[in-house]
């Protein structure tokens, strides 16, 4: 065999051999890398499946945790194998027949090998469908509708509440289902109290609302209002915005007043003492050892219900509504003389009171001889005077309005009196009512008559509420050339004697105020010392 071919065959052999040991090592590798990745791979599939049974068992812990905690906020008995909550107030001393019973379901809806979300719930409530949404009781004063017709379903919804933070959506839920309850218990026993209360003008019941009429040409609307989550998206287009009659303190009212009867059935069920009295009122088991006359046991038997109790509120706010807009109106349209209001903080809901001042800017000091309190009652307003005399208005806006125009007309004259006493001046008449001129349509006219220290100069005064105001000045008989000297007095002493009176164009007084003109015009009348 030739060199060159012997070589060749060497050279092969050597790199065949050199190759194998290489092969042989990855191949060796690969089977180790599929052994220890199937180790691994049986290890994430333990650890996977310990995970979803941890996560189980975690989500019952959970739900039992949830469970707990709602059994301390709410009533639950098991049923069968149902757990059943109860929403209603009759172990508050309720009588409303709704069961109010919801019930307590297991929340599945999540799928295990998805990332659970951070508001996630383990406890689902399910509610009556007609204990759904929300709800509430609007109270409203309007004006009288024209026709019966126009009335019908009211459904007015406002903003739903936000829920405070940390609120358990069960709980959102059970709250917002309760407050239906209850608002749907209050229109019931207003609605059959309505029907029952015999009045000179009959109540409405229309649907959802009820229409009572506290005074003539004005309406209390009570309605109720539901929205519940599915008629949402069924709602027309927004109208415009209106504003908001709705008389918040009256609906808390009616809350507060179906709490107390729901208090009054509870304590009415309790055993009496001793236990061999009859079941009833307190007060009526006292009645044989005190002997209760006919008059008495009727009045403890006879009691407002939640309509007649609303409608006097009702009465007593518009009364004192319609009191600030009177006195508000007057503030405004008359700059002299000023009047003032400071109303209490500690009111009554049949009672408020205000204090009524009627003032002089800069003569505050000198003149608060018109100070009124004004107690504000249910059909009529009760005005107490400073000198203690009491006057009784009814429930009429414009008798309020005339009364304190009278009243702001005879300050004018009071603020007269009380500067002539501080200047020096002396009173000659004064008089609240006065019986000669013309006749005002609203009061009567005030008028004083002063003169000045060494007695040369009268001032008169006369003020109506209408009419407004006069001022008259009266000099000297002999600084008077209208007065013609004639023969038959001649006596000296005569001429001392004031002549007939002038009239002063008020209106171009130099002055911000009535007192402050009538204070210039003293001081121009009074001698220099």
């Amino acid at each position: 065999q030739p060199l060159k071919y012997k070589y060749d065959s060497i050279y092969k052999w050597t790199w065949t051999y050199n190759r194998s040991p290489q092969v042989l090592q990855l191949i060796s590798k690969k089977r180790s890398l599929s052994t220890a990745a199937a180790v691994l791979l049986r290890g994430a599939e333990k650890l996977s499946k310990s995970v979803a049974e941890n996560m189980e068992n975690r989500r019952q812990r959970d739900f039992n945790s949830e469970l707990l905690r709602l059994r301390s906020q709410w009533k639950l008995r098991k049923v069968g194998d149902k757990i059943l909550g109860d929403l209603s107030y009759r172990s508050a001393g309720s009588l409303f027949p709704h069961h109010g019973t919801f019930e307590v379901i297991k929340n599945t809806d999540i799928d295990l090998d998805k990332k659970v979300p951070e508001d996630y719930c383990p406890l689902n409530v399910q509610i009556p469908s007609d204990l759904e949404g929300s709800a509430y009781i609007k109270v409203s004063i309007q004006k009288q509708a024209p026709d019966i017709g126009d009335l019908g379903t009211i459904s007015l919804f406002r903003r739903q509440p936000k829920s405070k933070a940390g609120a358990q959506p069960w709980h959102v839920k059970l709250e917002a289902a309760q407050n239906v309850l209850l608002c749907k218990e209050i229109f019931a026993q207003l609605s059959r109290e309505a029907v029952q209360i015999k009045s000179q003008i009959p109540h409405i019941v229309v649907k959802n609302q009820i229409i009572s009429q506290p005074f003539p040409g004005l309406q209390l609307s009570i309605s109720l209002c539901h929205s519940s989550g599915e008629k949402k998206s069924q709602r027309a287009a927004p109208e415009k915005p209106k504003a908001d009659d709705h008389l918040y303190v009256l609906e808390h009212n009616l809350h507060q007043m179906i709490r107390e009867f729901h208090k009054q059935q509870l304590s009415s069920v309790l055993m009496p003492h001793p236990a061999t009295a009859p079941f009833g009122h307190k007060r009526l088991r006292l009645a044989g050892p005190q002997a209760y006359t006919k008059a008495q046991i009727s009045s403890v038997q006879q009691g407002q219900g939640l309509l007649e109790k609303i409608i006097k509120q009702a009465k007593h706010i518009f009364l004192r509504s319609r009191t600030a807009r009177t006195i508000d109106s007057l503030a405004s349209r008359i700059e002299d003389p000023q009047i003032q209001a400071h109303w209490s903080n500690i009111n009554d809901v049949y009672e408020s009171s205000v204090k009524v001042l009627i003032t002089s800017q800069g003569y505050e000091q000198i003149c608060k001889s018109i100070q009124l309190q004004l107690n504000i009652g249910v059909e009529q307003i009760r005005v107490v005077h400073r000198d203690g005399r009491v006057v009784t208005l009814s429930h009429q806006e414009q008798e309020l309005q005339d009364f304190l125009l009278s009243q702001m007309s005879q300050h004018q004259v009071h603020a007269v009196q009380q500067l002539a006493k501080v200047m020096g001046w002396h009173v000659l008449s004064f008089s609240n009512h006065v019986g000669l001129g013309s006749i005002e349509s609203v009061g009567n006219a005030s008028a004083v008559t002063v003169a000045s220290p060494n007695g040369d100069y009268a001032i008169s005064v006369r003020n109506g509420p209408e009419s407004g105001c006069k001022v008259l000045v009266q000099f000297p008989r002999n600084q008077s050339k209208e007065l013609q000297k004639g023969d038959v007095v001649l006596d000296s002493k005569w001429s001392h004697l004031r002549g007939p009176y002038r009239e002063v164009h008020w209106s171009k007084m130099e002055g911000r105020n009535f007192v402050y003109k009538m204070e210039l015009l003293m001081a121009a009348l009074t001698p220099a010392p």
